[in-house]
């Protein structure tokens, strides 16, 4: 999926990166995405499925905030 954004941002902007520099982006995004996960499950003690839900509502409701929606 991850991939599938960056073609998509590539394509609305009709600029295109070389394969090193998608590994690279892809890299950066994964390792964050991890990184991420593992604090949340080591902070509040729960299994890895449940932290990585939990990132993602959290980054959710950040976004929401950030655009007055709540």
């Amino acid at each position: 999926m991850t991939v599938s954004y960056f073609e998509m941002v590539q394509d609305s902007y009709n600029h295109f990166w070389e394969l090193d520099e998608v590994y690279k982006k892809l890299d950066t995004k994964m390792t964050k995405a991890f990184h991420d996960v593992y604090k949340m499950h080591k902070d509040r003690n729960i299994h890895m499925r449940l932290a990585a839900y939990l990132v993602a509502v959290k980054r959710i409701a950040d976004v929401m905030k950030l655009r007055g929606w709540v």
